[in-house]
């Protein structure tokens, strides 16, 4: 797969997780190498993200709160963060699907109100991470799939316009690859990127993403 997918992946990724820093009243900071956050990110979020290869390892490392618990993801599986006190968390591919005729699985429903965001985060096992200015971004788009009761049993976030990334995919008790099929019928027409680890990968395929190169999180 191209470098230019794998770097449009990681800048949507980075801007989404400059939206989640953001509700929390965190502003980052971003430029050739790398998106960055001053002070430490909410809970399951990295401090940075690169976008290129061969970024400085000690210079990224400058522009964040890099003691106990910071992390990094690494875009492009090229750093080596191990001399600063890291440890690779887990790796990961990132997805890439072409415009494609869509599935004919049912679109998942956006969710448009702060009661709604409580009940599918509630559901995500996310809690309080997710703060209602993410649903005032025309550019990010929660989406839920709800049983006959209306309960949210499954969901996606889908940021950016085209590509479009994918992030943020649960179900409980169903098959993954119905929330992926939803997604891209919820996108039709639209390029969508996203990751997974190794064991998710399947679903993921099985709704025609491919993967589109490796990438590693660090924790210290």
């Amino acid at each position: 797969m191209s470098t230019d997918v794998r770097e449009a992946a990681a800048h949507d990724n980075a801007r989404w997780c400059a939206a989640v820093c953001a509700s929390h009243g965190l502003t980052g900071r971003i430029d050739a190498d790398a998106w960055s956050v001053p002070r430490r990110s909410p809970q399951w979020y990295p401090d940075a993200v690169t976008l290129r290869s061969g970024v400085d390892p000690a210079a990224l490392l400058a522009r964040i709160d890099a003691g106990a618990g910071a992390s990094v993801k690494d875009s492009f599986a090229d750093l080596d963060l191990s001399a600063y006190g890291f440890r690779v968390l887990f790796e990961a591919q990132w997805i890439h699907r072409p415009p494609a005729d869509p599935p004919t699985d049912p679109p998942l429903t956006p969710v448009t109100t702060p009661e709604g965001l409580a009940a599918w985060a509630s559901a995500h096992g996310g809690g309080e991470l997710f703060h209602p200015q993410l649903l005032a971004d025309p550019r990010i788009r929660v989406l839920a799939r709800h049983d006959e009761r209306g309960a949210v049993v499954g969901g996606a976030v889908v940021s950016g316009d085209d590509p479009a990334g994918v992030s943020n995919l649960f179900t409980h008790g169903g098959d993954p690859g119905e929330i992926w099929r939803g997604v891209v019928a919820t996108r039709p027409g639209v390029s969508l990127v996203g990751y997974e680890t190794t064991p998710d990968l399947p679903p993921a395929r099985r709704a025609g993403f491919l993967p589109a190169g490796p990438l590693q999180v660090w924790l210290r």
